[in-house]
């Protein structure tokens, strides 16, 4: 049974519940813990981004177009839209080559409020550039520029990209992805893959030493990139690049529909978190208390994340009136 991890409160009373699963890996695949349903297999939407970028770098594909950090860390990214975001997906495409209208990912508003409102105020309209996944995009294309291979079509599941892509990540979960993939948000292929899988892939990501010596090498760069742009990877007031910059170490990615997932790279042990019901809301609350829980966490990042970790309501006029919480002895008392 899937346990109650949120509850939301609105006044002194429990308005609403949110049910999640949780899965702790270790990179030989050894289950640490579980919640819920850790064998069913989900969909981990944008939280796979650092691991489909492997083949961008594995393959030459990154050293080949002089790709630095800034540009790996876009690559991962679900980003705000925000102009430091733009500049680099730009530069980018100019340097292979290419102009926003080759990105299959289409164009939605940033996902950065205020930058949103002062698009819309300037009288402007949403590009693919602004889309949170133009930087893999962006990857997914310098590769196929590299391999050779067709730039249309590149976003299919049969084509060059996404073949080497779904190969990383049945290697990293060993063999536990679903057939046939699913359409994600922008347009690429969404494999269905188990949360003690996931786990199990992004400890093997954070801490490689067991993997091909060309692909640990990636790892370790993509994972340093990160850790050197948090605000590349997703923006101002973002709980990702929160946790990268407060984590002390710790790699963590968000996912559409409640997923989430973490790694602590000294340890080499990987989360995947998935919301039931898909919530948001709901998902970074359980995720810092599954991390606070298990001592993931520096004490000083306690502060720094509480906004996070219960998020106040308020009403339409700036009022407080309620607060999310995490259920109280979760993820660990869940998984007794």
């Amino acid at each position: 049974m899937v346990a109650i991890a949120i509850e939301v409160w609105r006044g002194d009373r429990v308005e609403s519940r949110h049910r999640a699963s949780l899965a702790v890996a270790d990179r030989a695949g050894r289950l640490l813990l579980a919640v819920g349903e850790v064998d069913r297999p989900v969909y981990p939407r944008s939280a796979i981004k650092p691991l489909q970028a492997l083949p961008l770098v594995e393959s030459g594909a990154a050293d080949a177009f002089g790709l630095g950090d800034a540009e790996l860390a876009l690559a991962c990214a679900s980003h705000g839209g925000e102009p430091e975001h733009l500049a680099v997906v730009r530069a980018w495409l100019d340097r292979i080559g290419l102009d926003a209208s080759r990105l299959a990912c289409g164009a939605h508003p940033p996902l950065h409020g205020p930058t949103a409102e002062r698009l819309l105020a300037a009288g402007g309209r949403p590009t693919r550039l602004h889309n949170n996944c133009s930087g893999k995009h962006t990857g997914m294309l310098t590769l196929a520029r590299h391999l050779g291979a067709p730039l249309e079509g590149y976003a299919r599941p049969e084509h060059p990209v996404q073949v080497l892509i779904r190969d990383v990540l049945a290697a990293l979960a060993d063999g536990r992805l679903e057939t046939p993939p699913a359409i994600d948000g922008c347009g690429v292929p969404t494999w269905a893959i188990p949360l003690s899988a996931l786990a199990t892939a992004f400890a093997r990501f954070a801490a490689p030493d067991d993997l091909p010596p060309p692909r640990a090498a990636a790892a370790r760069r993509i994972a340093r990139a990160m850790l050197r742009h948090p605000v590349l990877v997703a923006g101002t007031g973002r709980l990702c690049t929160a946790l990268l910059e407060q984590g002390g170490g710790l790699l963590a990615k968000t996912g559409a529909e409640g997923v989430y997932v973490a790694a602590l790279p000294e340890r080499g042990l990987g989360l995947a978190l998935k919301v039931e019901d898909g919530a948001a809301r709901a998902a970074e609350p359980a995720l810092l208390a599954a991390l606070a829980a298990m001592g993931w966490l520096p004490a000083a990042a306690a502060t720094a994340l509480e906004p996070f970790a219960r998020p106040i309501l308020r009403n339409h006029a700036g009022e407080p009136v309620g607060r999310i919480l995490p259920v109280p002895g979760w993820p660990v008392e869940a998984a007794r």
